[in-house]
């Protein structure tokens, strides 16, 4: 009894009290947000789905800040203040990315899901990958010649590029990265950095350095360098002080987590499931060949591949060492490959040494954009322990989000990238880390208009 005349009263407090609840002030606090530049590569564009997109552009991450702190100006009733967000839109029905598999064709359009029959006569969903053979004369080719474009995010754009004059030929000059090329002020002389100050941004979001490393992690490696963090720090040191030198504020993102990825992780190391004649059948025939420190059994068991400091030159894979998404899975659940004959080939995984490479570099990378954040005054966004929360799991507009591949909601069909429901989450980061930042009241976003996985 005691207790419902304490929830009684408690109640009657609640509504004897005003309980209209007035909308938070929004505010741009110390932050200048009437010029807003975007430098990046494939985060910052909005590529999902193994390709740009103009859907994806029309989410990425610096169109949805955008909209937001648009909300600003629109609470204060100051319409003329509302500013648009320029990109370099793709044609519609246009998108495309580049084709891990070069001896297919250069280019793909985005990834869908539809089903598909495998090697064992079953039919699934999965993701399809619909090859292009694109032209110079092709309309996603042709340069945009208006110019003034805020987003300035380039797939594929590794910091190195931001500063490269050559980085921006067109693809009609022999650029196989055609994307640049499209949008830069003057092909061949004008650079990403510098068509970017020609804007006199107030404000920028920065995400670097992600396809300097994973441009070697998605290949395993294979005939590719990591730049050292040293040349990393000076370059960035390149474009930040010109685009801070004015009071200019920003927002730099730093880079999650090998793991972070089921590009990197849906294709255990040890997905080999045998029963006894498949394992004692490989067994004999590695002893045929006189290699015995090859051992097959009952369960799961680690792919094979090649190691100079083994026996033979082989090994098979053990616990840290990855598979990449790109490595033909038809062949290795019908033809032995990884297994017999035909090892893991080097662009398709990623042995202990190599792992130990990227995670020293992403530890590396992620100290220099934090010491870069604290020189010159930008917001820091820890997307490294983000992308971990994601792997464990959170809840955004009343659903769930994880990293799970196509069941999770937020990475697209490519594994790497994430939908426009995850770019609108990691909008929400850079937001959170802004407000922070500079004292502001910028509004999170719903993403209204994002969808993530379209099922047939």
């Amino acid at each position: 009894m005691g207790k419902k005349i304490f929830l009684l009263a408690m109640v009657s407090v609640f509504f004897a009290c005003n309980t209209k609840v007035d909308a938070p002030v929004l505010s741009e606090g110390e932050a200048d947000l009437s010029k807003i530049v975007a430098i990046g590569g494939d985060y910052l564009a909005g590529y999902e789905h193994g390709a740009l997109s103009r859907e994806g552009q029309q989410h990425s991450i610096p169109a949805l800040f955008a909209q937001q702190t648009n909300e600003i100006y629109l609470q204060s009733g100051a319409l003329g203040s509302v500013r648009t967000f320029k990109q370099p839109l793709m044609p519609l029905g246009q998108g495309f990315g580049f084709n891990s598999n070069k001896w297919e064709s250069e280019f793909i359009s985005p990834v869908t899901l539809g089903y598909k029959v495998d090697c064992k006569g079953v039919e699934s969903l999965s993701p399809l990958k619909n090859q292009l053979n694109l032209t110079a004369q092709s309309a996603g080719m042709q340069q945009l010649v208006d110019g003034g474009y805020q987003n300035l995010a380039i797939p594929s754009a590794k910091m190195a590029d931001i500063t490269d004059p050559n980085f921006g030929l067109t693809y009609a000059q022999g650029n196989s990265n055609p994307f640049y090329g499209k949008i830069a002020s003057d092909p061949g002389t004008s650079t990403v950095l510098q068509d970017a100050l020609n804007l006199s941004p107030t404000f920028s979001l920065i995400w670097l350095g992600m396809e300097d490393i994973f441009g070697y992690a998605s290949v395993g490696g294979f005939n590719k360098t990591i730049p050292s963090s040293t040349q990393f720090s000076a370059d960035l040191d390149i474009m930040l002080a010109p685009l801070t030198s004015a009071g200019g504020k920003g927002a730099i993102a730093n880079i999650p987590d090998l793991t972070s990825f089921p590009f990197y992780t849906l294709v255990a190391w040890n997905r080999a499931e045998l029963d006894k004649n498949k394992a004692d059948s490989l067994n004999d025939q590695y002893k045929l060949g006189g290699i015995t420190h090859i051992d097959f059994k009952v369960g799961n068991n680690g792919f094979v591949l090649g190691d100079v400091s083994q026996p033979s030159g082989i090994r098979q894979m053990v616990a840290g060492e990855f598979i990449t998404l790109k490595v033909p899975l038809d062949s290795m659940r019908c033809f032995l490959y990884g297994l017999l004959v035909n090892i893991i080939h080097d662009r398709y995984a990623l042995d202990a040494s190599e792992v130990q490479i990227i995670n020293t570099a992403i530890s590396e990378y992620n100290a220099v954009i934090k010491q870069k954040a604290e020189q010159y005054g930008l917001a820091l966004v820890d997307m490294n322990t983000y992308f971990k929360t994601i792997q464990s799991g959170v809840n955004w507009n009343g659903v769930a989000f994880d990293s799970e591949f196509v069941s999770g909601g937020f990475f697209s069909l490519d594994g790497y990238h994430p939908n426009q429901n995850g770019y609108g989450l990691l909008t929400n980061e850079f937001i959170k880390a802004i407000n922070a930042e500079y004292n502001a009241v910028i509004p999170t976003t719903t993403c209204p208009g994002c969808i993530g996985i379209t099922f047939p």
